[in-house]
Formats: structure tokens, C-alpha cells, sequence
């Protein structure tokens, strides 16, 4: 049996009716809280203000000039805890905390008006005067396509090198088809490319010192941003068993044309998942489209403290992944030729709160047990390479070999040379990613000024 359909598409956004219906019960907020929600400054109280008022122009025009990725953003976006948290619609208060309507649905809004772009051939940017200058944008996640939008914008050559076959990073090898499918991710890179931004795929840039080799090739300045694409792994060599698989692997595979190799060592096994964010809940879900036996996920701490947005824990229980929480992973079960068997496990409470504002799960001692699992898929963080520092060693970096990077400017430590999204901030949100492009853009600019 092929599980190929259940991976084919996203399901249906909103037509012209239902999102001007929406936009219809705008409370027209003079300061709209919901714009200050956004974390890539999209404005929504802007653009929803157009489409209610029937101009869909203006609208797009709104979200494609504040965020080249409105698109992206619309669906992947969790507008929940962000600008529909602050919509006025809710009328939350101290004496109704539950809100007396629920909030304009920003995100299928946003998505609604970039598919409609695309349906009527919109033409958003005019085309700007050429300048000598050229950029080098390193990474064609969010980020550094946000960065060389914003540039290209304003006539500047940029150039995107990315170390993989095709364009888009984690919205290309890190997100399942079904909520983010590659035709749409195809219309919203054709809109980035139509700026003028040249990409050069298949072209890592790694080695020693090869970003300050870029500025000494002709680039006027350097925008960093290439992701985090190591994962955290229990064991030191995790390719070494088989059936073990970290998630950045896994997804990727979903993507890359390997669906079917997926599907043929997921098809009817039981599979275990660690990790409680975003990602996790990708891997437990696809595993269960791909015709799992049985699918657990294994997570250290209580249902209420797993990041994972609440719809995705309600759809993955409804999915009937089985949730083993209170449960640490501490090794993996294997036969003499490394063939994965299963899970070893130690019960944990919950302690004092950690860093995290989180309380610490505290192992307890003598509650050892094995969970039988013929896969396994880490989801529990990414982080830099190793030898990442090396590649531009005038750059600082902290203890976790993140790039240390000024927030309000995206200027590192070497003259020239800026960084953003995931290499800055850890694992975070794209909305996030796209505001670190722009916030760049902006002082590249003004560096190349001077």
C-alpha cells in the first residue's frame, strides 16, 4: 500500500467569501494590537483593514512589502499565542478571561491574500535602480531569504549560497508536505527570485575562514544565516544503529524524494518519537501517515510543559499516538549487529523549576524499564557543527557555538559580516528568522553607506 496521498498537499486555505467574511468582523483598532503581536512587523491590522474596506491590492501589497514570506508565515505561524492573541475581537478582560468572540483568523487571512497574488498575477515591487554593490547571503532558511529580499529590493546583487540541491531550508527539508507543501513553497521563492536574487545551490560555505573569504572575493558584506542543521542526539554516533534516525534526517527524507524508503522501514512497525516541540509532533503525526503499527512519543516532562502548540498535541492524540510523558530516554536496547530493539527509559518528577521557568524533571532512582520500538526519531534540538567556529573565526561565539550578534542590528564581530535566525537565536520560530533578515537588511544597508 502507498502512503504517498496522505503527504501530497495542505489542506485548503480560506477563498475571496470566507476571508472577507472574517475580515468583516475587524473591530478597525485605531493602534491594532494584533500588528504589535508580530514579531516580523507584517502588520496585520493594515492589511486586514484593506481587505475589509475591498482593497485586496492594498492588502497584499501590505504583507508582501513587510514580509516576503507572508506566505510561509500565514500557515506555519502560531498565530494563537502571537497577533491573534492580541486581537481586541476576544474582548478578554478580568471579568470575562475567556473573551466574549474568538479572534480574527490572522494567519488563513495572510495565507488567503498570497495565494490570491499568485491567482491574479499580481505584481507587488517595481524594479529598482541597479547598484554595484554585492551581498553574499549564506543559508536560504528564512532568514536568509528575508535578508536578500529586503536587498534586492533596493537594487542591491545578492547572491544566496546554500550547502543543499535546492532553496528554502527549513521550510524545504524541515516541514512535512501536508502543512507545508513544495508547490506553494515554489510560488513564494519565484516572488524572491523575481527581485533579481541569485542562488547558488549545492555550495557550502565551509571550510576555514571561508565567509571572510567571501568579503575578500568582491562581497561588501556577509549575512550569516545557515541554520542549525546538527542534530542533539542521545548517543555519540547514532548512524551506527539502525532504525535510529534523528529528526532533521527523517524530515528531510520526506521531502528529498526518499518518501517511499521512508514509508517501507515505518509501514507496520512500531516507532518511537522523543521530544515534546513542533518538530516532534511532525515526526509522530507523518509516522502514523506512513501506516505505523503503533506510535509513541517520549517526553521528560509533563503534558502541560510540552512546547508544542496545543492543537498539534489534541491532533496527535486524536491521530492515537500513545504519550508515555514522566519518561527520560537514557539508552537504546540493541541486538549484536545494531539493529535497534527498543528504548530504555527511567521514570521522572517533577523538581524545582530550571532556566527554562520549567520544572526540572528529577530521575527516579530504580524505575528503569524498556520500551520495545523498531524506530526511533530524536527530536530533541538541533545545534551548530562542531567545526562551525572555524569557518569564520573572527567571529565570536558563545559556549554553544551560536554566532553572538547584536539583535538590533544583526552585526557580529567581524567588520562586515552579520548573522540571524537559527545560528543567533537557538531553535525558534520563522516569523522570528524573517525579523532577524530584515533587521540585517537594514543595517547592511547603512554599513555599505558609509
Amino acid at each position: 500500500m502507498s502512503y504517498a496521498a496522505n503527504f501530497e498537499r495542505m489542506g485548503r486555505g480560506f477563498d475571496l467569501a470566507h476571508a472577507i467574511a472574517e475580515a468583516d468582523r475587524c473591530l478597525l483598532c485605531h493602534d491594532a494590537p494584533c500588528s504589535k503581536g508580530c514579531p516580523a512587523e507584517t502588520d496585520p491590522g493594515a492589511f486586514i483593514r484593506k481587505l475589509r474596506f475591498k482593497n485586496i491590492t492594498g492588502a497584499i501589497r501590505t504583507i508582501k512589502t513587510n514580509n516576503i514570506l507572508g506566505g510561509a508565515c500565514g500557515v506555519l505561524c502560531p498565530t494563537p499565542r502571537l497577533c491573534e492573541k492580541e486581537c481586541s475581537a476576544r474582548f478578554q478582560s478580568l471579568a470575562r478571561p475567556q473573551g466574549a468572540d474568538r479572534p480574527i483568523q490572522i494567519g488563513k487571512i495572510q495565507r488567503f491574500l498570497i495565494e490570491h497574488s499568485w491567482e491574479q498575477g499580481s505584481e507587488v515591487f517595481d524594479k529598482p535602480e541597479p547598484r554595484p554593490a554585492k551581498i553574499a547571503v549564506v543559508g536560504s532558511g528564512p532568514a536568509g531569504l528575508s535578508c536578500a529580499a529586503e536587498l534586492a529590493r533596493d537594487g542591491y546583487q545578492v547572491t544566496v549560497f546554500e550547502a543543499r540541491p535546492e532553496p528554502g531550508g527549513v521550510l524545504r527539508y524541515g516541514v512535512v508536505s501536508y502543512r507545508f507543501d513544495l508547490q506553494f513553497l515554489r510560488r513564494e521563492m519565484e516572488d524572491i527570485q523575481a527581485l533579481g536574487v541569485n542562488f547558488q545551490c549545492n555550495s557550502a560555505i565551509q571550510g576555514k575562514e571561508s565567509a571572510e573569504r567571501l568579503l575578500k572575493n568582491g562581497y561588501g558584506a556577509v549575512f550569516l544565516a545557515p541554520g542549525l542543521w546538527a542534530a542533539a542526539t542521545l548517543k555519540p554516533t547514532p548512524e551506527d544503529i539502525e532504525g535510529l534516525f534523528s529528526s532533521v534526517v527523517y524530515l528531510a527524507a520526506l521531502r528529498d524524494g526518499r518518501l517511499a524508503e521512508m514509508a517501507r522501514r515505518i509501514q507496520g512497525r512500531t516507532v518511537a518519537v522523543i521530544g515534546g516541540g513542533s518538530v516532534a509532533m511532525d515526526c509522530i503525526e507523518s509516522a502514523v501517515k506512513l501506516g505505523a503499527r503503533d506510535v509513541y512519543l517520549i517526553y521528560r516532562r509533563s503534558y502541560r510543559q510540552m512546547p508544542a502548540e496545543p492543537d498539534e498535541r489534541i491532533e496527535a492524540q486524536e491521530a492515537g499516538v500513545h504519550f508515555l510523558l514522566l519518561n527520560q530516554p537514557v539508552d537504546y536496547v540493541t541486538t549484536d549487529h545494531n539493529r535497534l530493539q527498543g528504548v530504555k527509559l527511567v521514570r521522572t518528577r517533577l523538581g524545582e523549576p530550571d532556566d527554562s521557568g520549567r520544572r526540572r524533571p528529577e530521575p527516579i532512582a530504580g524505575s528503569t524499564w524498556v520500551l520495545e520500538a523498531d524506530v526511533v526519531i530524536e527530536a530533541i534540538g538541533n545545534r551548530a557543527p562542531e567545526e562551525s567556529p572555524e569557518w569564520y573565526p573572527h567571529v565570536k561565539v558563545n559556549g554553544q557555538k551560536l554566532i553572538q550578534a547584536d539583535p538590533a542590528s544583526g552585526k557580529t564581530s567581524a567588520a562586515g559580516i552579520f548573522a540571524g535566525g537559527d545560528i543567533v537565536r537557538g531553535p525558534a520560530l520563522v516569523v522570528q528568522a524573517v525579523q532577524d533578515g530584515k533587521v540585517a537588511a537594514r543595517a547592511i544597508k547603512a554599513y555599505l553607506d558609509q
